[in-house]
């Protein structure tokens, strides 16, 4: 039996600021509400900045290699520096998203959800998949966790890597995240929030928050192993980043 969740489309506020910066029309600001607060999200540095001074990309460019899936991938700032070095397939489920993304000059940009990934591409269709800000906790359960990196095991090759982010719970600061809310269960929380632009709230996005424990244990389950996690010293959130590794071309990982 099937545990994913029903999937929605980005929420269109989020899509629409994205858009509208983009094309410099924004004039309101996005905002981020949790249960009891609201921020505001910061769109240029988060999707727009320079890759130069991203401080992610050498450690996840040491992990990965094309061809590469980016799932999820916004407006294209991985995909935009992925794409002069190999093959990147950049995947959003937006339909503005993508649109912007080949405004943007991603030559690969392609309408689709990392919860369908086998009714999209073929087997063994890439060697790498990247995941940044932490979507894949919008799988909502561990057995939806498990079933799509089995998923991300039927599209890529017997040597695969994936690149992944999440939020470790047992990290004190995990607690201070907007939306955060408590699970029982060790080793997971939950996150719920909703995005607002223009005065235009969208869907509530529920993520699943997991520890690097958990994450080792689904990837266990589907075929891979957490080959590193990287916690970078200047966070306060107990966000972390992990490399998964599938082998299974009969030598020794």
């Amino acid at each position: 039996m099937s545990h994913r969740p029903v999937r929605r489309s980005v929420p269109d506020p989020f899509a629409r600021a994205l858009r509208d910066h983009h094309r410099s029309e924004r004039d309101a600001p996005l905002i981020v509400h949790g249960d009891d607060e609201s921020r505001v999200h910061p769109i240029e540095a988060f999707y727009f900045g320079d890759s130069e001074d991203d401080d992610a990309l050498p450690w996840i460019e040491s992990w990965i290699d094309g061809p590469l899936l980016d799932l999820g991938a916004g407006v294209g700032r991985d995909a935009l520096y992925f794409q002069g070095r190999f093959e990147t397939v950049a995947v959003e489920v937006s339909e503005r998203l993508v649109e912007t993304m080949r405004d943007r000059g991603v030559t690969d940009a392609r309408q689709g959800d990392l919860f369908s990934l086998q009714e999209t591409f073929p087997a063994d269709r890439f060697r790498s998949i990247l995941v940044r800000g932490t979507q894949l906790g919008l799988a909502e359960s561990t057995a939806t966790l498990r079933e799509t990196l089995a998923d991300f095991a039927a599209v890529t090759t017997a040597v695969a890597t994936v690149a992944v982010d999440a939020y470790d719970p047992s990290h004190p600061g995990t607690a201070d995240l907007i939306g955060y809310r408590d699970d029982p269960r060790d080793g997971l929380a939950r996150r719920t929030i909703r995005f607002e632009y223009e005065g235009v709230r969208g869907d509530l996005l529920d993520f699943l928050l997991f520890g690097p424990d958990r994450l080792r244990a689904a990837a266990t389950d589907a075929g891979w192993t957490v080959a590193a996690v990287d916690a970078p010293s200047t966070t306060d959130t107990g966000y972390y980043r992990a490399a998964l590794r599938r082998d299974q071309s009969g030598s020794p990982q």
